[in-house]
């Protein structure tokens, strides 16, 4: 499919509108706007193609999509017609990469299709959380209550995930501070004592020996080193996107002391989010663990869903189902086990993720707490330990004058 930006005047508004379509030839880009009551007044090929920077800034957010969800849902509610309701949407989207993704939907819509189909169409924007709960909207015929509950689960999980992200950007500054710390002394203050020491032919203590020749390899073979960094970094990510690779990554944050309790809480409070807000919509409980495990966003989490899933179509209450999963807290299937008898599993898993929300922000709050004082000891040391290997051959140097 190729990309057309097209200029065209709106039959029933008569207002122009500028816009991207995808189709297979300029003739069919100038039927498919016709088709949607378009009058073409200009349609060119769009010959920018997409660099690193546009594919950056044209990328679809979660503020996005949280926008367009809760827009759609207002605009369905008010009684308007779907392709209507998209077409407006349509004049107010201002990412790039969104206008396209919509005007689409709305070829789509009005060529036949059911929205979860137009959706499903875009599964790299739109994930099986969200067809899913559209789906159950349009055949319940409660499409904009839906799209409500969409848009309250991207909120929430976007909120958690920033918590996290928020509490690891102070450890990544301190570091970044110590190794620029580190660098500046040996590329530009240890070089000077050295030569100091070489013009009155002292010997330099071992420490300030150590460091010297750390500072002698980092100023000839500085190259050598980014490209060791840059190569190790590059295998890192490209182990980490294998299936292995991301088995170990996502091991590691459930075994990981100090942070494998965070992660533990984020999995169990997207488990029982997301399976709450999928039972509420009226979708079934297989469908419902079958669409958690990809939610989870973590293999070791999603095998043991998957696991407690096959016992459940065996007979087992899910409760029961989960109590043997290794990173399934008790707490879990003790909600799960009262919402089984009370025959309200989906108000239980909503009190659940609510528990384990509230532990996830005392924790990411005591651990940023914690970690403060640590990473200043840490700079300290660092900082202290290089300020003593220069000052000691000066001490040293000075003792050596007096004599």
């Amino acid at each position: 499919m190729r990309k057309f930006n097209y200029e065209a005047k709106d039959t029933k508004t008569n207002k122009i509108v500028k816009a991207v379509v995808q189709a297979e030839s300029e003739h069919e880009a100038a039927k498919l706007l016709v088709a949607q009551g378009f009058a073409p007044i200009d349609i060119r090929e769009d010959q920018s193609g997409e660099n690193l920077l546009t594919r950056f800034t044209s990328r679809i957010t979660t503020k996005d999509k949280v926008i367009f969800t809760r827009q759609l849902s207002t605009l369905i509610a008010a009684g308007l017609p779907l392709a209507q309701s998209l077409r407006t949407l349509l004049e107010q989207t201002q990412n790039r990469k969104l206008r396209a993704v919509t005007q689409e939907l709305i070829v789509s819509v009005e060529g036949g299709h059911t929205l979860h189909d137009s959706f499903a169409k875009h599964s790299d924007v739109f994930d099986r959380l969200f067809l899913a709960l559209v789906a159950a909207g349009e055949a319940s015929g409660t499409l904009d209550a839906s799209l409500q509950r969409i848009a309250a689960q991207q909120e929430k999980d976007a909120a958690i995930t920033s918590r996290i992200r928020g509490a690891m950007t102070y450890p990544l500054i301190v570091l970044v501070v110590i190794f620029g710390v580190m660098a500046f002394m040996l590329l530009t203050v240890v070089p000077q004592v050295e030569k100091l020491y070489h013009d009155l032919h002292q010997t330099l203590p071992l420490i300030t020996q150590i460091i010297v020749a750390a500072s002698e390899f980092g100023r000839h073979f500085w190259w050598a080193v980014v490209i060791a960094i840059a190569v190790l970094i590059y295998l890192a990510i490209q182990y980490f996107r294998t299936e292995a690779g991301m088995r170990t990554l996502d091991m590691l944050k459930l075994n990981t002391p100090i942070i494998s309790g965070l992660f533990q809480r984020l999995y169990m409070a997207r488990l029982n989010r997301t399976g709450q807000t999928l039972l509420d919509s009226g979708v079934s409980l297989l469908d419902m663990l079958a669409i958690t495990s990809e939610a989870v966003n973590n293999n070791i989490i999603s095998a043991e869903i998957d696991r407690a899933a096959e016992k459940v179509k065996g007979g087992k209450d899910l409760s029961a189902a989960l109590s043997t999963e290794e990173h399934v807290p008790e707490l879990v299937t003790q909600m799960l086990s009262i919402g089984e008898k009370s025959g309200r599993i989906d108000e239980m898993m909503g009190k659940t993720a609510k528990i384990y929300e509230d532990e996830l922000d005392s924790q990411v709050g005591a651990l940023s707490t914690a970690i403060e004082p640590v990473l200043m000891v840490v700079l300290a040391l660092v900082a202290g330990g290089m300020v003593a290997a220069i000052l000691l051959p000066i001490y040293s140097l000075v003792n050596t004058l007096q004599v």
